[in-house]
Formats: structure tokens, sequence, C-alpha cells
């Protein structure tokens, strides 16, 4: 497969593909915590870096390959392959963000990444101008295929699952040795015959780049590739937040979470039944195990116990579960009429958070931000209003010696 290749430009083309996936992915797994704009340039900066990986991997294999000397580029089919890959790389992340994906929706996706990716090899092969023609051996270009579909499949997967340290890493090499075997799989399968007629009547079609031209721009593309790799090792701040979390709370503030987290909700006001007689507020209904959710193929639910924080949307809901959102057909404030109260509380006009699974509580301008756990931490912000509230809640307010545990006055709590 590798005879008469550049040895080193192979290994630099691995090393490519794999670099490029694992910015690609290190963005990817960014996108599930993700809202609004920043979800979608996640989402566009994961799919860029996975097409520049995949291009740049192709070219660089092309200058890797003993192709006959005279040969040039054309540019606008080598343009093509490029846009090929971004858009199929593009569409298929965003079919399989959107919603729950199901199987069907991502086996679709994986067909359609794969098929694009071998477009994007055959389309950049056919902008080799020269003396010479190009014939192809018909099983390497079928085995190329399914290469590529395997491959588009795992790198889905990879970007649906939340991978962090060694599993990236070992995803991004798996990708990188895949799109590398799918390409030198196809150049095995190549081969030249010298016609002169047919080649020269090619050569003249179109704008032509030499290999050197060519060199530079690929040389261009991969330090954008290694200073993305190098970002992506950049910690992310909320992770960074949880090794400071023992810091802003102690092992001993921990432990009366807690204790005192139970005790205060179910003395709270609004668990309490109405006065004999009719008068006051009717008994609140008993709170809803569980809260539907949205998914590609139809409604789910999902226990109040696994949520972590719930996110007004418009007329909807977005549903954390600790490791991504989804949205749920309740507005904010029905859901809050269905949650326990002894569990969750109202931080902010749009947040909603569940106590038990607060890990990190801290000043932020005029208002606060904590943590909640999960295999993908998040932050949620807290009003400023809401602020004695919530360390009341999380036990961090000393009450008063004369007042009833009933009541969370303000007035009784500590900045």
């Amino acid at each position: 497969m590798f005879e008469g290749h550049d040895p080193y430009l192979v290994a630099l083309s691995v090393a490519i593909a794999i670099l490029g996936g694992y910015t690609g992915f290190a963005l990817a797994a960014r996108v599930r915590n993700a809202v609004g704009v920043s979800r979608r340039v996640l989402l566009a900066g994961a799919a860029a870096f996975l097409a520049v990986g995949i291009w740049t991997m192709h070219f660089v294999g092309m200058l890797a390959a003993p192709i006959p000397p005279e040969a040039v580029y054309l540019v606008l089919p080598t343009v093509i392959s490029f846009l090929i890959c971004a858009l199929v790389v593009g569409i298929s992340l965003f079919f399989v963000s959107i919603g729950e994906p199901s199987l069907l929706r991502v086996v679709s996706s994986a067909v359609l990444l794969g098929l694009g990716i071998v477009s994007m090899h055959y389309v950049g092969i056919h902008g080799l101008a020269g003396d010479f023609a190009i014939a192809h051996d018909g099983a390497m270009v079928a085995l190329s295929v399914l290469v590529a579909i395997v491959t588009a499949y795992g790198g889905l997967r990879a970007f649906l699952a939340r991978h962090d340290g060694v599993r990236l890493t070992a995803s991004a090499i798996a990708f990188g040795l895949a799109v590398s075997g799918m390409h030198y799989t196809a150049m095995s399968g190549m081969h030249f015959a010298s016609v002169t007629v047919a080649a020269h009547h090619h050569a003249a079609i179109g704008l032509a780049a030499s290999p050197q031209i060519l060199s530079i721009v690929v040389a261009v593309l991969c330090f954008v590739i290694a200073a993305g790799f190098l970002l992506s090792l950049v910690p992310d701040p909320r992770r960074q937040n949880l090794g400071t979390a023992a810091e802003q709370v102690s092992a001993a503030e921990a432990v009366a979470l807690q204790a005192e987290a139970t005790p205060v909700a179910l003395a709270a006001p609004r668990l309490t039944a109405a006065p004999l007689g009719g008068l006051g507020r009717p008994p609140r209904p008993a709170p809803a195990p569980r809260l539907p959710v949205e998914g590609a193929d139809g409604t789910h639910f999902i226990d109040t116990a696994d949520i972590r924080s719930l996110r007004a949307d418009a007329h909807y809901t977005r549903v954390h579960d600790g490791t991504r959102e989804r949205m749920c057909p309740w507005s904010i404030s029905e859901a809050e009429a269905q949650l326990d109260p002894g569990l969750f509380v109202r931080v902010h006009r749009s947040h909603i958070v569940a106590i038990p699974h607060v890990t990190l509580v801290r000043k932020e301008g005029d208002g606060a931000v904590i943590e909640l756990d999960g295999p993908s931490p998040h932050r949620v912000p807290v009003s400023r209003a809401k602020i004695a509230e919530v360390k009341a809640r999380l036990g961090l307010v000393r009450r008063s010696a004369h007042a009833p545990r009933s009541t969370l006055s303000p007035s009784s709590s500590t900045s």
C-alpha cells in the first residue's frame, strides 16, 4: 500500500488526521453543554477542524505518493474537494446534534459522511493533470468506500459520546488511522498510464497549481490544525472550577448540605396544606416523578432524580441530566409547579436547579454561579435576589436562634 511513498510524509499525514480528529472531537464534546450562538460556533468549529484534518491528510498523502513529476493540480477540482468535505461533515454533525439521535439517523449520517469523504478523495484525484491517465481498481474503490463509511460511523459515535482524557485521545487516534487507511486503500488501487494526447487536453482545462504551491497551502493548514490542537488542550474553566470546589466548600459544609437541604425544604411554606375550612391556598399536588423529553423517535421520560437543571427556552424547557440537554414540552413555570420544591429551587427567572446535585457556589458580579455534577458538569447563573435563598438551601447560612425552622427569612441570612 505504501510502496513508493515518502515514509516521512505518510507519517505526517497520519499525524495530521489524528490532530484534526482530536481538535474536532474536543470541540464536539462541548457542543452538548453549549446553548444558542455558542452551540452553533462550537458545532461549526468541530466540523471545520474535522474537514480540514481530512482534506489536509489527503493532500499530504498525495504529496507522499509516487506521482509523475510533471503532474499539476487543477485549482477548481481541488477547491471543490474541500467544499464537499466541509459540507458533508457539517451536515452530518448537525443531524446527529439535534434532539435525541436515533440509530437510523446516525447510520444515515455516517453513510452520507463516508460517501462525502470518498467523493472528496476522488474529486481531488481528478484534479491531477499531466501526461498520463489515471485508472482505478474497482475492488479497491469499493473497499475504500466501505472503510470511509465505517470510519464515519465511528467518528459520529465519538462525537455523540462524552469523551475526555484517554478516551478522547484513543478516539482521535482511531479516527486518524481510519481516515488514513481509507486514503491509502484508494491510492493502492490507482494506476498511472502514459496517454500524451488526452493528458495535454486534460492539463489545458482550468487554472492549475504546481506541487510546490500545494505544499505551501498544505503547510499553512497543518499549522492551523496544530494551533487548534494546542488550543484544545487549554483546560475548560468549568472543569477547573471542579478542582477548586473543595476550596470553596469544605468537606464539613458538604456534609451539612445534605443534612440541611431536606429538613429546610420540607418545612418550607409551599408544602403546607390549606387550613381547615377551605381558607388559603389549595394543597400542592404530588410532585411528578418524571419529566417528558422529546427525542428523534418520540417522547421519552427522565426521572427527576437524574435532573440537574432546567433552562427556559421560549415556551419550552431544556432539561440537563448531567450529560446533555434535552427539550421538555413544558414551560419553565409548568415544570416548577410539577417538581418537588424540597429538591428543586428556581435560582433565576430562566433557571431551576436540583439542590442535591450542586457541587460549587461562588459569587460572580452582582449575582452568583453554581456548578452541578454529572459526567459533563455545567454552570447555572443565580440572580442577586436569589442568592440568600440558595445559600440557605445549601446550609451555608446560620439561622437565628429565635427564628422558627420553617422560615428562611433573608433578614436572618449572612452574605
